[in-house]
């Protein structure tokens, strides 16, 4: 049971993940800074008031506060824009590029390719020869 536990922390994509937290959780903490600092100063000058954690209304002596609501709908946008202009939009381009035939998709080698390869790896393994790696269509072999 801890054998499997320990293959499954151990694996690449879960130790991927746990990096990709931390350094969200540090993405996160920088936008939030950018959010309350500058942009809530940036709207404190035109509002008046720079600091929304405590803006809010008071209704029947009771005071609901919508400032820290606020500044978490600043920082959603913030992620939300760098999370589009930076992975979403480009990833489209990339896959309108490869559709329209700009980019070539993965060639997969045929196994005629691949066996022709094997060939001359040995051929040239066997003589002693530097191995060449032909990428046309198979020769055939040398007559004896």
């Amino acid at each position: 049971m801890l054998k499997g536990f320990r293959d499954f922390i151990l694996r690449g994509n879960v130790i991927d993940l746990a990096i990709a937290v931390v350094i969200g959780i540090a993405f996160g903490a920088v936008v939030s800074a950018f959010a309350t600092d500058f942009i809530g100063g940036l709207i404190g000058v035109i509002g008046g008031t720079p600091d929304f954690g405590t803006a809010g209304i008071t209704a029947n002596g009771s005071k609901i506060i919508i400032g820290s609501t606020i500044n978490a709908l600043i920082d959603f946008a913030i992620v939300a824009a760098v999370i589009y202009f930076v992975i979403v939009v480009p990833m489209n381009k990339f896959a309108e590029r490869r559709k329209r035939g700009e980019l070539p998709a993965d060639a997969v080698p045929t196994s005629e390719e691949l066996l022709s390869e094997i060939r001359d790896l040995l051929r040239a393994q066997a003589t002693g020869a530097a191995p060449t790696i032909s990428t046309g269509p198979p020769t055939p072999p040398p007559s004896a």
